[in-house]
C-alpha cells in the first residue's frame, strides 16, 4: 500500500492536469506553428514557463487503482503486477488465464 500523501499529491497533478490542459494545448500549437512570428512563440513559451510544474502530464504516476502502488501498473487492467496477478488466480478478470509452457 502507497503511502496516503503521495496517492493525494498525485489525485491533485490530475486535477491541475486537467485544468490547464487546453490552454498548454493552444501554447504549444503556437510554438510548433510556422506562421507564428518570433514575438508570439516568445509570449507563449514566456506563458508555458509561468504555468505551474505540476501542469504537465508527465509529471502524473501511473498508479494502481485499488493500493495506490507505482511500480509495475498495466494500463490494460489500471492495476499492478502483483494486483493482476492475485485477482486472476482468484478469478475476478474474466478471460484472464493463467498460461504455461
Amino acid at each position: 500500500m502507497a503511502k496516503k500523501s503521495k496517492i493525494a499529491r498525485n489525485e491533485k497533478r490530475k486535477a491541475t492536469v486537467e485544468r490547464y490542459a487546453a490552454r498548454r494545448a493552444e501554447l504549444k500549437e503556437i510554438l510548433r506553428s510556422p506562421s507564428a512570428t518570433e514575438a508570439e512563440r516568445l509570449a507563449a513559451q514566456r506563458e508555458l514557463r509561468r504555468q505551474p510544474r505540476d501542469a504537465s502530464a508527465t509529471r502524473v504516476r501511473n498508479r494502481d487503482s485499488v493500493d495506490g502502488r507505482p511500480r509495475g501498473h498495466l494500463r490494460r487492467f489500471g492495476l499492478s503486477r502483483v494486483r493482476v496477478r492475485r485477482q486472476a488466480h482468484a478469478g475476478f478478470l474474466p478471460g484472464v488465464t493463467k498460461s504455461s509452457w
